[in-house]
This record gives structure tokens, sequence and C-alpha cells, in this order.
């Protein structure tokens, strides 16, 4: 009988994070659930073992080095080991570039960046160990295509997300190739991510329209990188195009007509 996969999710008390464990306990993994708000993380604990998982709830900031570690030691102690890790801890800022302090940028470095370097190292360890895994890095579209103006500190937070994951895929797999890393880029989801965003103005709320995906359509994309691993997945089919244009000519994109940085939706967000 095959044993169960064992998946580590961070930033699973809410958002894609939360549905990521639904989705993901409906397919029969255990989980290791990690956050820092442990009442909505053990309320997601709860739905998840509801669907026949079993689950672990880890209190954690993800921004400290010591704290990560923690989480892998409860996967380890409950389950013997994990399979997937999954680092999607992250958060937005509502800030100008020219406008940005130094200590804003520190702590979206740390939340977006220095979580997936320390999850990244903590899960490679292991996987060297086990001889097998697989790291997902959830970034954003706006680290390879940075549209949104007032998402500057976020903008570069999930950029340097991107060359760090490249980075690890390539060293893993001249050591071991059954040591996957991907890079997951969501585009505009439907989450409470601009509401939550640092200096978000009153009265946001979750983004709608005709590019905004679902949580449970995101879910079911990491399902299918987990079933079949990959280097890079966006979550819109649209964001490979617009990626591919903007790195062909960076100049004409900005001054294109339809240039999307004229104009910011209400909560536009990306996740």
């Amino acid at each position: 009988m095959t044993q169960p996969r064992v998946i580590v999710i961070t930033g699973a008390s809410a958002g894609i994070g939360a549905e990521f464990a639904r989705r993901l306990a409906r397919d029969g993994a255990n989980l290791v659930l990690a956050a820092r708000r442990l009442p909505e993380l053990e309320r997601v604990v709860a739905e998840v073992e509801s669907l026949g998982a079993r689950a672990v709830a880890v209190a954690a900031d993800v921004s400290v080095r010591e704290q990560v570690a923690t989480i892998a030691n409860a996967a380890i102690h409950a389950f013997g080991g994990f399979d997937v890790w999954i680092n999607n801890a992250g958060r937005g800022i509502d800030k100008s570039v020219l406008d940005l302090t130094g200590d804003e940028f520190d702590e979206m470095m740390a939340v977006n960046a220095k979580s997936v370097l320390y999850g990244s190292q903590v899960a490679a360890a292991h996987f060297l160990e086990r001889g097998r895994g697989h790291i997902i890095n959830v970034s954003s579209f706006l680290g390879r295509v940075p549209l949104a103006l007032h998402r500057s500190a976020y903008n570069a937070a999930k950029a340097a997300v991107n060359t760090l994951t490249a980075n690890f895929r390539v060293e893993l797999q001249n050591r071991n190739p059954a040591i996957h890393v991907t890079l997951f880029m969501p585009g505009m989801v439907s989450t409470d991510f601009a509401k939550h965003s640092k200096n978000a103005p009153p009265g946001v709320t979750s983004y709608s329209g005709p590019h905004v995906q679902t949580t449970a359509q995101v879910a079911d994309i990491v399902a299918e990188v987990i079933a079949r691993p990959v280097a890079e997945v966006y979550t819109n089919p649209a964001s490979a195009d617009i990626a591919r244009r903007y790195i062909e000519d960076v100049g004409a994109f900005e001054q294109s007509g339809g240039n999307p940085w004229q104009s910011r939706p209400p909560a536009s967000g990306s996740r």
C-alpha cells in the first residue's frame, strides 16, 4: 500500500495556503501546517481532519530561521519526515518605491524572501538525506513582471524568490535529480491579501474581475505540480504571454498604450 505524502505548508492559516491544505487533504496527504496565527491555523487543521487527513499545527514565524527548523522537527516527530515543502507565507505592502523606508523594505524581504531561503534550506537538507523530495516556492507574477507600482517592495522580494528558487533547483538537481524545485507564480487571486497588506487603504475588499482566479483553481494547480513536478508554473494561462512580451522589450511594454501600470485597480494584488 502506498504511503500518503507528508506535505508541509507555511502561511496555511488563510488564503491559498488554507485552500492548499483542503485540496491536498482530499488527495489523502498528511499535513504539517504552519503560520503565526495559531487559532486560525487550528481551525484549518480541524477542517482538514474532517476530510480524513492527519494534520499538525505549528505556530511559527518563518522569517526566523530557528522557528522554521521547528516546523521540520514537528513533521519528523509526527510522521517520520516529509515529502513536499511548500513555502507559501507572504505579505504585501502598499507603498510607492519613492516613499519606502529601509525598515519597510527589510520587513518585506524577511517575510517574503528570507522565509523562502530558510524553508528551502531546511527542506533541502532533509531531502538530500532521504534521497528525494519536492520544494514548491510560492512567488507571484509580480516577481516576474512588476506591474503594480504600489506593490514595489513586495515585487522586489518576489523577484528575489524567483532567483533563489532557480539557484536551489540547479544546485539540487546537480546533487540528486530526484529532488525537485518548483517556482509557483499566482496572478490575481480572490483572497484577503490586499486587505491585509501593510498600509492598505480603508475599505479594501477581495478583488474580483475577469482575470481573477479562485483559491480552489490555484490549489488544483499545486496538486497537479505535486503529481507531475515542473520547474515553473504560472497559475493564470495569460501570464506567460505577458511575461514574454515584457522580457522581449521592457521599454516598449512600459510605454505601450495597454501598460497596466497606468492605472491601479481598487484592490489589486497578486495572491
